[in-house]
């Protein structure tokens, strides 16, 4: 049941990147669709459930940073006050609850995931260090998008997204865990593919004012 949990956030994570991806070759450029946002937050509480029942303070860090940040981008994207008031709470508070929880039972909190036996101290702050790197790409993602006033995935996005899962994927392999390690590995290309769409957009920027300026001059030259 454990590893159904994990996997199904995969799919989740895994299912958004995809169809962000298959959706930008369709615009020949990066877009960030809802959709995008609505499965990040799926995936992100079922995982937060995994990490905490495996006792990985890595994971459940990383999604404790990233999980608001979804609901921001619902939020700026008009689809967060579409949903019904109880689940939104429900989304809400969880994680406080959580956090709670391990404040107020602090010594079981610190022996079970600081003291694991099945995790040392150095794998566990490579792979927390992981998670902080590739939660970092929502919280750039974050401020970036609020600078422009919507809900956007730029290029450092995906940037630092390629640094954060190669380190998770590592992460997984010391630790055999099949969830992170194929749920990661399926970004990989989505992001790089993402990373080039960018460029390919760039330079279609950069020709058209060029192409402009040609035909100015045409039309410069034939009114002489």
């Amino acid at each position: 049941m454990l590893y159904v949990i994990g996997f199904l956030a995969q799919v989740f994570f895994s299912a958004r990147i995809l169809l962000q991806w298959i959706l930008s070759e369709r615009a020949r450029h990066v877009v960030s669709p809802s959709i995008f946002w609505i499965l990040s937050l799926a995936g992100s509480y079922l995982l937060f459930f995994y990490g905490w029942m495996r006792d990985d303070f890595a994971i459940v860090l990383g999604q404790v940073i990233s999980y608001y940040i979804y609901i921001w981008n619902l939020s700026a994207k008009g689809v967060w006050a579409k949903v019904p008031k109880s689940v939104r709470a429900l989304l809400v508070v969880t994680p406080v609850v959580a956090v709670g929880f391990a404040v107020a039972h602090a010594d079981t909190f610190v022996h079970d995931f600081f003291r694991n036996e099945r995790v040392p101290l150095w794998l566990l702050l490579f792979g927390s260090a992981g998670q902080v790197i590739f939660t970092l790409r929502f919280v750039y993602q974050y401020f970036y998008s609020r600078r422009r006033g919507e809900s956007v995935l730029p290029v450092g996005f995906w940037i630092i997204s390629l640094t954060g899962s190669a380190v998770i994927v590592a992460y997984g392999i010391v630790r055999l865990d099949p969830v992170l390690i194929l749920g990661q590995s399926v970004g990989f290309i989505a992001y790089t593919r993402n990373i080039l769409i960018y460029k390919k957009e760039r330079a279609r920027d950069a020709a058209v004012p060029a192409a402009l300026t040609d035909e100015e001059i045409c039309e410069n030259t034939s009114t002489r």
